[in-house]
């Protein structure tokens, strides 16, 4: 017999979209994915290269439209699915927007401060520039995997368990703490990660780049290039973001094909973006107070959210709508980068005093 919290979580369920996603809509998403990887990997960038502002301004914009233009699958998969949970069709269609919309500018905001973290690792192992798109596009199709994996791993734990809900939430209230207060903790060191230490003990490897290659052979061994300790620095710092923007999506959606999708669009234009902002982090001083603000609003969010299916507070199924987020989220970052702009005008002594690191 269900609990009076289930029951309750069940009703603030019902605010969010539930999909009847075919097996062959997963595939098609698949494939569809697999496709841009390889068109970008063998096409565009099939020869290492110096990539520019204009390219990466072009390609970044390229990578939005794509990202934005997949709402009107999820628009037509949502009317199509007729009435779900009471809602009709193509006001289901909207709210699956909505939901989508508002996953993929969070990840993309959230994804920012990686962007950067990834511009240290490239500068403290010197990668030159044309090699280190070869580096993310491996890292990013390790991001997506990971994210799969964390997505149904959270999606499975919040539809069993009530209390996952709290958990995400204090983690999200805890990590925009860190963000708006405790810079350094984003910070990377190399030289101190354990990852990296137990790689370099564990894998063969030499100090000497090959191309854009990953391992080399020297002398008839295999031996990792320092190409792959960059790569699983690169995916070692994901796991950390990976806890931050997934439970943090859940505060927008709970569909699993709207929660991977929105993820899976955002991180794929990440290389571009990490090109189009490389030596630009000092130009967003505000950055972290913003994004802070944003996984604060998620925390609180998904903590009511439990509050509202454990002890019926501030009333039985409370639900604050996904369209409330998606404007708070762009409110927000108006705000940020406005106010980051400004303050970049009145003293552009800034970046010398912090430092600029750039890809």
């Amino acid at each position: 017999m269900p609990t009076l919290s289930t029951t309750l979580l069940a009703a603030s369920e019902s605010h969010f979209v539930n999909l009847d996603i075919h097996i062959w809509e997963w595939a098609a998403l698949a494939a569809f994915i697999t496709v841009l990887l390889v068109t970008d990997l063998l096409l565009v960038h099939r020869k290492p290269h110096d990539i520019q502002f204009k390219e990466a301004a072009i390609e970044s914009a390229v990578w939005i439209s794509i990202g934005l233009s997949f709402s009107a699958v999820i628009y037509w998969i949502g009317s199509s699915s007729g009435i779900v949970d009471g809602v009709h069709g193509q006001d289901l269609g909207s709210k699956a927007v909505t939901e989508y919309l508002s996953g993929f500018l969070l990840e993309k905001s959230l994804s920012v401060d990686n962007v950067f973290i990834w511009a240290v690792i490239f500068t403290y192992f010197a990668v030159p520039k044309k090699y280190q798109f070869r580096v993310l596009f491996w890292g990013i199709f390790g991001a997506l995997v990971l994210r799969a994996i964390f997505i149904f791993a959270g999606s499975a734990l919040i539809e069993r368990f009530t209390v996952t809900l709290a958990v995400f939430g204090i983690i999200l209230l805890y990590t925009a703490y860190k963000l708006a207060f405790q810079e350094d903790d984003h910070q990377v060191d190399p030289e101190t990660s354990v990852v990296l230490r137990l790689v370099r003990r564990v894998v063969p490897s030499t100090d000497k780049l090959d191309g854009q290659k990953l391992f080399t052979h020297v002398n008839g061994k295999r031996l990792a290039t320092p190409l792959f300790a960059v790569l699983v620095m690169v995916e070692s710092t994901d796991v950390v973001f990976a806890v931050d923007s997934v439970p943090a999506i859940f505060g927008v959606s709970r569909e699993p094909f709207i929660v991977f999708s929105s993820n899976a669009f955002a991180i794929l234009g990440l290389r571009a973006l990490y090109f189009l902002l490389g030596g630009m982090q000092d130009k967003f001083r505000y950055l972290n107070y913003g994004l802070g603000a944003i996984l604060a609003w998620v925390g609180v969010k998904m903590l009511l959210t439990f509050s509202a299916a454990q002890f019926e507070w501030p009333s039985a199924g409370f639900h604050l709508p996904t369209w409330l987020s998606l404007g708070v989220i762009v409110l927000i970052l108006t705000i940020t980068i406005v106010a980051s702009l400004q303050a970049d005008k009145r003293d552009p002594q800034h970046h010398d005093t912090e430092g600029a690191v750039g890809p």
